[in-house]
């Protein structure tokens, strides 16, 4: 059970906690049930996914709080002189309709349907917009380093 949740959280601390809790678990329930090797083992599986995606959606929230924190959009980000230079490359070299395309979908977060309805263009003319202006702003940043 030990080596199971080790593989899947790569941390043996975790791994024997996670191990304790399911043996923990079934002191909650009736003695009179027959608790099979199988049974363990997926219930040691399934409290490392649990784990993983606990891990994940508190991840999600700690990057949404550093999108959305003071410090980040201050003058003395270390990332202003990229930001700069992505608004100057999606200004200079994209065309007007992939432009608006990024302003929607990035800082309004409009799904693509919405943008094709306030654009009066097809969802596919959504993407297409969208990729190509990414596929210029990445081989613009390759070039410029």
């Amino acid at each position: 059970m030990h080596r199971i949740a080790a593989a899947l959280l790569h941390d043996d601390e975790l791994a024997r906690d996670i191990v304790h809790d399911v043996f923990v678990s079934l002191l909650d329930c009736p003695h009179d049930i027959i608790v099979s090797a199988g049974y363990l083992l997926k219930a040691v599986r399934n409290r490392c996914l649990n784990h993983i995606r606990d891990c994940g959606t508190h991840q999600r929230i700690v990057n949404f709080y550093f999108l959305n924190d003071e410090e980040y959009e201050s003058e003395d980000s270390p990332y202003e002189e990229i930001i700069g230079r992505l608004q100057s490359l999606i200004e200079s070299d994209i065309s007007p309709q992939a432009h608006r395309v990024i302003d929607l979908r990035f800082s309004a977060g409009m799904p693509f349907s919405k943008i094709a309805a306030e654009m009066g263009i097809s969802e596919t003319a959504v993407y297409r917009h969208l990729r190509h202006a990414l596929i210029i702003i990445r081989q613009k940043l390759n070039q410029n380093g």
